[in-house]
């Protein structure tokens, strides 16, 4: 079973702040790093070292050879990732001393996917594939649509959230993955309570996880409504924690476990997430995660 991740791939440029720079404001960082991010890219990382079969389909510059290199030991098979003229998407993150992250984002060689290699993609998947996609690359809803019609499952984490383009695909989906403030966007209310209410009434037959930072994830589908507690760790970088919860939850349904063991490593995996600095080098292996819950239990 393979896992084809649609994804972004970055350069992220991180500085560590005192606090978030204000208009008018020039401040020095007191660190910097220049480190593989994306919340494609994180994802394929975190997938690869849950143990998933994994292929990163996305778009870079082709002077940046460091990064399929880079990716390919992480583990991510890269063959799919097409080289172009226009730059790596990048990202100039902030990060302050309270662990809380402000980002821009440069889409760059992120929207440069074709339809022909989508295409071409989904004509080696499977129906017990899964094709992946987040909302940092264009032919989001093209990729959607044409995998649902060739019976291949989708998980989509719509982030950051486009609501319109997301309600508009839901019907093409299989599992939906949201945070709490994407899943209040989606549903246009202003409470995480009315968010589970909302989706769970108006799709109902949608798998849904909605995960809800240091108080844990839910699970939604057709009535049924399960929750998983956060562990409880002392945050230094929340980055990439999303990203590695979805790669390690992800890995677990396709390796046969249960929703409810997917949750619990995705959130076993996302709680040692967070107490390392940085994105892709902060996701933790395979045994790591073992280790982790067995001393949780």
């Amino acid at each position: 079973m393979t896992i084809y991740n649609f994804g972004s791939i970055n350069l992220d440029h991180l500085y560590q702040v005192d606090h978030f720079v204000r208009p008018g404001e020039t401040m020095a960082s007191t660190q910097y790093q220049l480190l593989l991010g994306g919340k494609g890219a994180n994802q394929s990382v975190a997938l690869a070292k849950a143990g998933a079969d994994i292929k990163h389909v996305g778009a870079i510059n082709s002077a940046n050879q460091e990064i399929l290199t880079q990716l390919s030991d992480l583990g991510v098979n890269t063959d799919l990732i097409a080289q172009v003229p226009e730059a790596t998407g990048h990202a100039i993150i902030q990060l302050n001393k309270d662990a809380e992250n402000a980002i821009i984002l440069f889409q760059g060689a992120n929207h440069a996917l074709t339809e022909k290699q989508v295409d071409a993609v989904l004509a080696q998947a499977s129906s017990d594939d899964w094709v992946l996609l987040q909302n940092e690359t264009n032919l989001v809803t093209y990729t959607i649509e044409k995998a649902h019609e060739l019976g291949i499952k989708v998980a989509f984490n719509p982030a950051p959230m486009d609501a319109d383009l997301t309600r508009s695909v839901l019907a093409c989906v299989d599992l939906l993955i949201v945070n709490e403030v994407e899943a209040m966007d989606l549903m246009q209310v202003t409470s995480i309570d009315d968010a589970k209410q909302s989706l769970a009434n108006t799709y109902s037959d949608l798998a849904i996880l909605m995960t809800l930072g240091s108080d844990g994830v839910r699970y939604l589908n057709a009535g049924q409504d399960e929750f998983v507690p956060a562990f409880k760790v002392t945050a230094k970088d929340t980055t990439a924690a999303g990203d590695t919860f979805i790669g390690f939850c992800l890995a677990a349904l396709t390796n046969k476990l249960t929703m409810t063991q997917a949750m619990q490593r995705g959130c076993a995996a996302s709680a040692i997430c967070v107490t390392r600095m940085g994105a892709a080098p902060a996701i933790p292996s395979v045994k790591e995660v073992d280790d982790f819950l067995q001393e949780q239990a």
